[in-house]
């Protein structure tokens, strides 16, 4: 089956497939949310790169009424299904920007006080990663946070063969049949690439940001930040 985006779920299924495949996908929302409610200032501008189907932007909206999001995600299906579920929202609260991943969006004439990269960037190979970063780095206002949630690489050879199995079980609890997970499971290192926590620290830090912590962490996903 060829797929309109990099995930391995077409775009029109895509929010019903995510929570049966990653453990905890809600969370990667509401906890990105506390952390901005927890900064010092409501964000006048926002950044959703990799947004999927707008569903987190459709829960951000209501938490910050006064911020202007700004979308963008290299799937113009997906695009379009994000224009369809925020067509409600009012012109000065939602833009979006032409189908681009990260690292292909150039001067955006703005910064940004938040940007958000929820389970988009593993996609990434190593210098399109590094790319994409500096992107998001170079963005941001000053003081402005970063956050990415991304499928990671264990730290060990064993660590990884138990957290596979983990993931696996996770699946098939929820109702994936074994064919399914199996594929699903092939994909790491093949389709997507994930780094370390550690990988993702030290290249947070050579790209300049300031202060970088995890936020989250569980089953082989986690959530990190970044100020500028």
């Amino acid at each position: 089956m060829k797929f309109d985006n990099a995930t391995p779920h077409l775009a029109t299924n895509y929010d019903s497939q995510v929570s049966v495949t990653i453990p905890y996908y809600d969370a990667f929302h509401s906890e990105t949310i506390n952390l901005v409610k927890a900064m010092r200032t409501e964000p006048q501008m926002w950044l959703d790169t990799g947004c999927g189907t707008g569903t987190f932007v459709e829960r951000a909206l209501v938490a910050f009424p006064k911020t202007h999001f700004v979308l963008a995600d290299p799937s113009e299906k997906r695009l379009l299904m994000a224009k369809k579920k925020l067509e409600n929202a009012a012109d000065d609260q939602v833009e979006f920007l032409k189908p681009a991943a990260t690292q292909e969006l150039g001067d955006l004439g703005k910064k940004f006080d938040v940007m958000t990269a929820i389970q988009s960037h593993h996609y990434l190979s190593s210098n399109e990663r590094i790319k994409a970063t500096k992107v998001c780095f170079e963005l941001m206002a000053h003081g402005g946070v970063y956050i990415t949630f991304e499928n990671v690489r264990p730290m060990t050879t064993e660590g990884l063969v138990i957290a596979k199995e983990y993931w696996k079980r996770f699946q098939l609890a929820k109702g994936r049949d074994a064919v399914t997970v199996e594929n699903h499971l092939c994909r790491f290192d093949t389709e997507y690439f994930p780094i370390t926590i550690m990988d993702h620290l030290s290249l947070l830090k050579e790209t300049g940001f300031s202060t970088s912590e995890i936020l989250w962490y569980s089953y082989m996903q986690a959530g990190l930040y970044s100020i500028k």
